[in-house]
């Protein structure tokens, strides 16, 4: 299995089982949203709690130039630990909701 294809997987595994928890409070979901043609990976949030809308992005994920970028991630755990667990390696793998000229003291890619 190549590359590219072994990070779909993964990612969509991980996303996928997060989409299937269900909310102890309110009538919320997460909905996984998936354009493997593109390699946009979004988990958001959607329902009604206290009689107000809420409707968004839990994670956001892209896979550029070979590498995943992690554009949001609300998650108590991290999505890059559940990636790097699933066997990607951390220099694969960009945070990229951190400045620029923060990455280089994380433990995971710099671009």
């Amino acid at each position: 299995m190549d590359t590219l294809n072994n990070y779909r997987q993964i990612i969509q595994k991980i996303l996928t089982e997060y989409s299937q928890l269900p909310y102890a409070y309110g009538e919320l979901e997460r909905q996984l949203i998936v354009d493997q043609t593109s390699n946009h990976y979004l988990l958001i949030t959607l329902g009604w709690e206290n009689n107000q809308r809420v409707h968004g992005c839990l994670v956001h994920i892209d896979i550029i130039n070979d590498k995943i970028w992690i554009q949001r991630d609300g998650t108590e755990y991290g999505i890059a630990n559940e990636l790097v667990n699933a066997g990607i390696p951390k220099n694969q793998i960009v945070l990229a909701f951190q400045p620029a000229d923060v990455r280089q003291y994380t433990e995971f890619a710099v671009i």
